[in-house]
């Protein structure tokens, strides 16, 4: 566990702080340090916990997977969240299923030219992820008209304004608290993971 305030371990967690903890543990039966940070205050870990569930694990969701752990890796860069950069572009790496792909789009995610190595309909959902994360006072209803022209519906649009809006609220949180993954199983898919 490694961040710049306490985090409370398990064995000394109140059933108050046990109840969040269950609520967050990951596949692999731990609580992750994005989690954990919240341990002086349970609740608004629980708010977390169903914030990100909401916005990234919806069975309701029909962006793909890989592209919505994309969104979000890209966001994280922009952001320079080390943290869930890490996690989520391990996701979006597995899910790609392509070692040369998912290299090739890194690369591009990395040197902020997804424009790249996406057709037009990723392409312009990047787009969209980085004007709303760097310039989201400059956002227009003709960002979403993109959207819909590229082929996306406005449940789809709905699903990726949440996820960048999540990654935004995340990658600040995090780095304001000084959050690394030591400690942690680094994304889903992770060891020990149920796939």
């Amino acid at each position: 566990m490694s961040a710049w305030i306490s985090m409370i371990a398990d064995e000394d967690a109140n059933d108050d702080l046990l109840d969040a903890l269950q609520m967050a543990r990951t596949p692999h039966g731990t609580v992750d340090n994005v989690m954990r940070v919240h341990s002086l205050r349970p609740n608004t870990m629980r708010g977390h916990v169903i914030l990100y569930r909401a916005a990234l694990h919806d069975d309701a969701n029909t962006l793909p997977l890989w592209l919505q752990e994309t969104i979000s890796s890209y966001v994280s860069l922009l952001n320079d969240c080390p943290y869930s950069f890490a996690n989520h572009w391990a996701n979006a790496r597995h899910l790609i299923g392509d070692e040369a792909r998912a290299d090739e789009i890194e690369r591009a995610l990395r040197a902020d030219r997804p424009e790249t190595v996406f057709g037009a309909p990723d392409a312009a959902m990047m787009c969209y992820a980085r004007k709303l994360t760097r310039n989201p006072g400059d956002m227009a209803e003709g960002d979403v008209t993109a959207l819909r022209n590229a082929g996306f519906d406005d449940g789809q649009i709905l699903e990726a304004n949440q996820i960048i809006g999540y990654f935004n609220y995340v990658n600040r949180c995090l780095n304001g608290l000084g959050v690394t993954t030591d400690g942690d199983v680094i994304g889903y898919y992770g060891e020990n993971s149920e796939k």
